[in-house]
């Protein structure tokens, strides 16, 4: 059986030791396809529909500060991501960068709260998405059954169309990762068209008055959009999963990570700000906002393509979220924290099929019978935690490993990284007390998984490796 050598010496990735080939994943993706990965990740549900909720519930117009703020916050951490991602070849995201820094107990939390971050934000774009084709559909005189695209709590039966798409993405993961950059690659092309076209229409709309008063809520209700919105951010961290399928991942990782942060955030601040500039931020809590705001100022037939826009860039969300997840299963599977079956390959495409399909079939449950607002209330928390270990990874590394090759490296550190944690903690104090209940949750249930199965995996796979 071939093998090649993984991992620099680090903790939990021993020097000399191997991964066979049936575990391995192949590079195929370029640094453009990282870039497309992160635009296809981060531009999407925060445009399309976060946006005007942030606007209408927590900041006003102020949204755009909002928007500022959570990206400010991100560039510290994308920079930490860049550096460790460069460094660190591998297809865990953060849950690797953890395991280097700061060793098994801490990369477990983190992946346990990927896992949950992942697996929520691709089940509430399921059905965002689905909202979206009904109300296509619907502008198209074609009816569907209400009882068939609502959860039980919602007066419904299940979710259908959020269980269709996630069907189809679990197909086209199957098939292969180049498959889904192929796709990813058009529906970009779809996103972009429709969100230029909004851009357009709304620039001929513009009323200043919109923007009185436009801080509304004060600086809580801009500090709550940043924490709320900041689920859009989370993109970057899909692109770093790819790590181990990107060609020469040194020099593209950082560009893939830097380049997709920056132009969305550009993207984010002009939509934000037409938005409420053409209607008032009040009409704007609803989960198709861009689409209302349209047919508000009488553009009825850009409102519908924008609509086809929105489905296309919200599948593209799906598909790099999706992506992430079966990558993140797979690092921990690899490592004995789950269970290392996991980790087989389908020789023919090589992809984790097993990964693909269990998760899909858990997040079409989700997306089938839980409403959009109990499945979102939670992501931010998880990508916070993740940001900020990682910020705190890039410090502990540089004196654990300080002869470790690092392509690129974090200006001025300790302090950037160091201000990096911070503000992910300022974030995660704007969040309501639910979320940390809800999350708190999910970590107890984690660790007792953790030390009733994966520490004793991990311990007797250390000791026969000796």
């Amino acid at each position: 059986m071939k093998s090649t050598k993984f991992q620099p010496s680090l903790p939990g990735y021993p020097s000399g030791k191997t991964h066979d080939t049936h575990h391995q994943l192949k590079p195929v993706l370029t640094g453009f396809d990282l870039i497309l990965l992160g635009i296809g990740a981060i531009v999407g549900g925060g445009i399309f529909v976060l946006t005007g909720i942030a606007a209408a519930t927590k900041a006003g117009p102020a949204v755009l500060i909002s928007y500022i703020i959570a990206a400010f916050a991100c560039c510290f951490a994308a920079l930490a991501y860049a550096e460790l991602a460069a460094a660190l070849k591998g297809c865990g995201s953060a849950y690797s960068y953890s395991k280097a820094g700061f060793g098994t107990t801490v990369s477990w939390i983190v992946g346990w709260a990927l896992i949950l971050e992942y697996a929520i934000a691709t089940a509430s774009c399921a059905v965002g998405w689905s909202g979206y084709v009904i109300a296509l559909l619907k502008s198209l005189n074609l009816h569907f059954p209400t009882w068939l695209a609502k959860a039980p709590e919602q007066d419904g039966l299940l979710n259908l169309p959020a269980v269709i798409i996630l069907a189809l993405i679990a197909v086209i993961l199957s098939l292969g990762v180049k498959n889904g950059a192929r796709l990813n690659k058009i529906m970009i092309t779809i996103k972009f068209a429709a969100i230029f076209l909004f851009i357009y229409i709304a620039s001929h709309h513009v009323n200043f008055s919109n923007w009185h008063p436009f801080n509304p809520f004060g600086w809580h209700g801009i500090m709550s959009g940043a924490a709320f919105v900041f689920f859009t951010y989370i993109g970057f961290d899909a692109v770093s999963t790819a790590a181990e399928e990107t060609i020469n991942p040194q020099r593209n990782m950082p560009i893939g990570i830097i380049g997709s942060l920056l132009i969305c955030t550009a993207l984010y601040i002009i939509v934000s700000s037409l938005l409420t500039l053409i209607v008032p931020y009040k009409t704007l809590n609803v989960s198709s906002p861009i689409t209302t705001a349209l047919t508000a100022v009488g553009s009825h037939i850009g409102a519908a393509i924008v609509s086809v826009g929105t489905i296309a860039g919200l599948t593209t969300v799906i598909l790099a979220f999706y992506y992430g997840l079966t990558r993140i299963i797979l690092a921990m599977s690899r490592d004995h924290l789950l269970p290392h079956s996991l980790a087989k390959f389908n020789h023919k495409t090589q992809t984790p099929l097993i990964i693909v399909l269990i998760t899909g079939a858990i997040m079409a449950l989700a997306a089938a019978f839980v409403p959009l607002d109990v499945l979102v209330s939670i992501v931010n928390m998880g990508t916070l935690t993740a940001f900020a270990i990682v910020c705190a990874g890039v410090i502990v590394m540089r004196h654990t490993h300080p002869d470790l090759p690092r392509p690129f490296k974090v200006p001025g550190t300790p302090v950037v990284p160091a201000i990096g944690v911070l503000l992910c903690l300022y974030l995660m104090i704007s969040l309501p007390l639910s979320t940390w209940f809800h999350f708190l949750t999910w970590m107890v249930i984690g660790l007792i998984f953790y030390f009733s199965y994966g520490y004793r995996r991990t311990k007797q796979k250390k000791e026969n490796n000796k």
